[in-house]
């Protein structure tokens, strides 16, 4: 395998704060590195070195001469005038391309401007104007952000059938285990300020734990000896001798690294626990053949659910289909365009909004986590802001730091801090998993789990969706709204859904209302035997089709223009040779109705 890019001992610091130090790297062509770490580790700082956006305080990035690569950011940015095709031809190498990488991202009108995209839409453009370039290397931060489930299924399948190596931020665990081939943990918890290992998520974990057992034996023995020098110091060792000297030397040398290796591998996490009320109402809130509509489309109706203490509902369905409006609905700001809704007295929701509070980036810390004062009153106790800030993993030093200067998931917990004070009957948490690192996701977990009230949630992490929620309520776009045990049965039903779709529906010929029915008459022999297997051979032609077309779509097509043309060809001839099935199948049931 070809070497792409090696980045040797890679250090950068913000301000006082130093974000890695010594991090090296090498990506081989057709790799897949996932990487992870806490927020403020410097994750997306260091994608931006790599990318060579950004200059390292000190090491060195070597890209391979002539790489060619491409950086999806997390919140890519559009010109919002142009359309669609526009933004993909100002970056395709290959013209042809372009039709072939609209199909791809599931644009059906090229003419679409991009300022009326959604979030999902938007990264989808940006993965597909990143595909354009035809990258040998393609770096992605958070790519499943914004992304609804099937999304990241479109993504998962592009990326592992991929030509080129890819370098992921992410903290989607399933995404991560799906995907990659080589796992990157960027902490400074370890000695040289990250830990490697190929394989996927799983592995990773694995040879992680494997790790720190080595490590803690590594340290019990290191103390172990510490003690026994120490106990010779204490007895009045004299340093007169060399070999006096020497020993103290030593002793003083394992004292230093025993320290550096406690504060290692110290760690700390987020103390979530959202504040519930008291209230034993057991319908808190209850939905009677409710419906709503946007722009005259129906997202869903006939809906009745009722929410009760310790439901924990998962919102599952397309971008689009109406999973943030029934959030909306049950919060209060809409009102449904049929049926009714009954929520208790006094009923207390706490809804985490996907776009998240805004604050000015000058604010400082300490105001954002404390708006009132020095202090916060949380489960009706105050508490200081020096210990609120650490009960969300800040630094007493950070408080003056002005919120401009945070990482996504560093403001991220900060709009969690301001939600836990408010008393909560009922959760409606949309997207609360973006820009979160691991270990405060598993923390989030375990509070949403431990919650006792009602609980709604809108999630593309498929683990946090399969881990708390208790039943999934399908959306599927077209008016429906059913309730499921679980993800995969919702992905089940999907499936059979759309394989009835891909039935052929044709529009058969149908003879004047006013002329009397003709007479039927006998087919052929060869003629009957013919009609008789037609309706077999046409799904066989059509699966040819569908092969063919997939084929087209293929990532490494994109990449080989001759391809593409080949490609063309063999859509065109397999679309053809179905055509001429129906045809000739309707001409049979015309002469067998005697037309």
């Amino acid at each position: 395998m070809a070497l792409l890019l090696n980045a040797a001992s890679l250090s950068k610091q913000f301000g006082a704060f130093p974000l890695f130090t010594g991090v090296s790297l090498n990506i081989e062509d057709g790799e897949r590195h996932g990487l992870i770490g806490p927020n403020g580790a410097g994750k997306s700082t260091l994608l931006s070195i790599l990318a060579g956006r950004e200059t390292p305080d000190s090491g060195e990035v070597a890209p391979r001469k002539g790489l060619r690569l491409a950086f999806v950011e997390q919140d890519p940015e559009f010109d919002s005038s142009l359309t669609v095709r526009a933004i993909l031809e100002s970056a395709a190498r290959e013209p042809a391309q372009v039709p072939v990488l609209l199909g791809q991202a599931g644009f059906t009108d090229p003419a679409t401007p991009v300022g009326t995209l959604s979030g999902g839409s938007r990264k989808r453009l940006a993965i597909a104007r990143a595909l354009a370039a035809q990258p040998e290397l393609l770096l992605l931060d958070e790519p499943t952000n914004h992304l609804d489930i099937e999304g990241i299924q479109w993504l998962e399948r592009l990326l592992t059938s991929a030509p080129f190596a890819c370098f992921i931020v992410s903290h989607d665990r399933y995404f991560l285990e799906n995907v990659a081939t080589h796992m990157m943990e960027l902490n400074r918890r370890y000695p040289e300020g990250a830990f490697r290992v190929a394989g996927n998520y799983s592995a990773f974990l694995e040879k992680r734990e494997a790790w720190f057992e080595a490590r803690e034996k590594e340290r019990e023995g290191l103390a172990a000896r510490v003690r026994r020098e120490v106990e010779w110091l204490r007895r009045g060792a004299k340093a007169r001798t060399r070999k006096s000297k020497a020993r103290l030397d030593e002793a003083a040398r394992m004292i230093a690294s025993l320290e550096d290796m406690e504060q290692r591998a110290r760690t700390t996490t987020a103390a979530i626990d959202f504040t519930a009320s008291d209230r034993k109402t057991r319908r808190l809130l209850e939905l009677e053949s409710a419906a709503a509509a946007i722009a005259g489309r129906t997202l869903f109706r006939h809906l009745n659910l009722v929410l009760s203490p310790g439901r924990r509902l998962g919102l599952a369905g397309a971008n689009g289909c109406g999973k943030t409006t029934l959030l909306r609905l049950m919060k209060g700001d809409l009102n449904p365009s049929e049926g009714t809704i009954k929520r208790a007295d006094q009923l207390k929701v706490v809804y985490f909004d996907q776009m998240r509070e805004q604050f000015s980036p000058e604010i400082t810390l300490r105001r954002a986590l404390a708006p009132e004062g020095d202090s916060v009153i949380y489960l009706g106790r105050p508490v200081h802001v020096n210990s609120w800030a650490k009960r969300f993993l800040f630094k007493e030093e950070q408080l003056p730091q002005p919120v401009g200067s945070l990482s996504g998931g560093e403001r991220a917990r900060i709009h969690i801090a301001r939600l836990m004070l408010q008393e909560a009957d009922i959760l409606l948490l949309d997207e609360p998993t973006n820009d979160l690192d691991l270990p405060t996701l598993e923390v989030l977990e375990e509070g949403l789990l431990e919650f006792p009230g009602a609980m709604v949630l809108v999630t593309h992490d498929r683990y946090l969706m399969d881990r708390v929620a208790n039943g999934i309520l399908g959306l599927d776009g077209e008016g429906g709204a059913e309730l499921f045990a679980d993800l995969s049965q919702w992905d089940a039903f999907l499936r059979e859904k759309r394989a009835q779709k891909r039935l052929p529906e044709r529009e058969m010929r149908n003879s004047s209302p006013s002329a009397p029915p003709p007479a039927k008459r006998k087919l052929s022999y060869l003629e009957q035997r013919e009609f008789d297997s037609i309706e077999q051979r046409i799904l066989e032609a059509d699966a040819r089709l569908e092969a063919a077309q997939q084929a087209l779509h293929a990532p490494d097509t994109v990449s080989d223009p001759a391809r593409i043309e080949l490609c063309c060809q063999e859509v065109q001839q397999a679309q053809q040779a179905v055509d001429t099935l129906y045809a000739r199948w309707a001409e049979l049931e015309d002469r067998q109705a005697g037309v």
